[in-house]
């Protein structure tokens, strides 16, 4: 798969040539990162911390709140690298300071290794020190401790021009069961293609900033075993609920992506399919998934309208109640409210929301017995999800959030404040 990459230099997304020269410049790191995070995890890494000569730590810290990040660039310690799983990274790379006893101190499916190498030699330093040490030796020192590597060819590097293939297959041999991440001259949903054949992830930044390679055609790159060039595809909302089975293709993956839609494919009339483009239930696009096969498709998106299926049912399956269901109608409520209504009541009076929920979570902490205490629970929910549309945010906003803390490192004490 494709994991795009957004390298930050005092503020801004860049593009080096060979980690040196500047190339273009990218604009806003935030804006490609909501370009990007449709694809699933990015690679964000700080430059101006790799080099010592500065820190955008604070930018990346609202980048990882974002989107699923890999966080690498200036980490030399044990504790800042715990620093950044903590704050959300999915993953942190560790680069002149990678060692098997670094490494070892961290959650190895949280760890990959920066392993750069010119013309096969390991170099450091911003790629300006030559170690003498052979990549794939250091690769095989590594693979037990780590969950993945980023193999650079950094004489490929911002250069367009190819990689060498043999290097990175040798390269995924060595590292046995930790996953090969390549970069460097990787220019073509070919060359993703390629790499997937062989158990290796393309990171890639300078041909998607200049255009040369679209992000849909890269996303769809790995997938196998068509069913007359096509691909099943389950579509499903912010809360993983499925709202029906459709059929995609390598046009309309790249179309959907495009555009942020939700587009397939049409079998009945052959040809493109934009979802609520006559009915007026759009889709928006957040995210595109392969499944462990690279044989069939996962599309996140936001319904809109009545609902996916064409009876105007939300799901083309019966849906059982659900809290996202709940937090939806009260969405609603916010946005059109009804006559009578307590949720819209509730919205429109913040000291009487206030109250319900002082009020509620005294009765929960004194339920006496399973069947209270469920009744109670009840009750704190419905508030607590009115409370959130009312700030703007959603039960979404609030599993994204509990997902960082359950990745976590280092726990927090459990402990009660002192009452004021």
């Amino acid at each position: 798969m494709i994991i795009p990459s957004i390298d930050i230099s005092d503020g801004r997304a860049v593009q080096l040539r060979r980690g040196r020269e500047l190339v273009l410049e990218g604009g806003d790191p935030l804006d490609r990162l909501a370009e990007f995070a449709v694809a699933g995890e990015v690679a964000v890494i700080d430059l101006d911390a790799a080099r010592g000569t500065g820190s955008n730590a604070e930018l990346i810290r609202e980048m990882v709140r974002r989107a699923p990040c890999r966080v690498g660039g200036g980490i030399r310690t044990v504790e800042a690298a715990l620093d950044w799983l903590d704050a959300g990274a999915a993953r942190v790379i560790i680069g002149t300071a990678a060692s098997a006893e670094f490494c070892s101190q961290l959650p190895q499916d949280r760890v990959i290794a920066a392993v750069d190498a010119e013309h096969g030699e390991v170099v450091v330093e911003g790629w300006e020190t030559p170690t003498g040490a052979v990549v794939l030796d250091r690769i095989g020192e590594l693979a037990p401790v780590v969950g993945g590597f980023l193999f650079t060819q950094v004489e490929h590097e911002g250069a367009m021009a190819g990689f060498d293939f043999e290097v990175v297959e040798r390269a995924v041999q060595a590292a046995g069961t930790a996953r090969v991440t390549a970069a460097g001259g990787i220019t073509t949903a070919a060359d993703i293609a390629r790499l997937h054949a062989i158990g290796a992830d393309a990171q890639v930044g300078m041909a998607l900033y200049s255009g040369s390679l679209a992000l849909g055609d890269a996303v769809a790159a790995p997938l196998t075993k068509s069913v007359g060039d096509r691909w099943p595809t389950v579509v499903v909302d912010e809360g993983g609920q499925s709202l029906g089975l459709v059929w995609s293709t390598r046009e309309s993956v790249a179309a959907a992506i495009a555009t942020r839609k939700g587009i397939y494919w049409s079998r009945s009339r052959d040809e493109l399919w934009e979802k609520g483009a006559t009915s007026g239930a759009t889709q928006q696009l957040l995210r595109v998934d392969l499944d462990c096969d690279a044989d069939a498709l996962r599309f996140t998106v936001r319904q809109h309208g009545a609902g996916f299926c064409h009876t105007g049912d939300r799901s083309c399956w019966d849906t059982p109640f659900s809290l996202h269901g709940l937090d939806r109608v009260i969405g609603e409520r916010l946005s059109n409210p009804e006559a009578g209504s307590g949720t819209a009541a509730l919205l429109a009076d913040p000291s009487l929301l206030a109250a319900k929920i002082t009020e509620e979570a005294g009765e929960l902490n004194g339920a006496a017995d399973r069947a209270e205490v469920v009744h109670e629970a009840a009750d704190l929910l419905y508030f607590t999800l009115v409370r959130l549309r009312a700030a703007g945010a959603s039960l979404v906003d609030v599993e994204a959030e509990l997902g960082r803390r359950n990745g976590r490192v280092r726990r927090r004490p459990m402990t009660a404040r002192e009452p004021t």
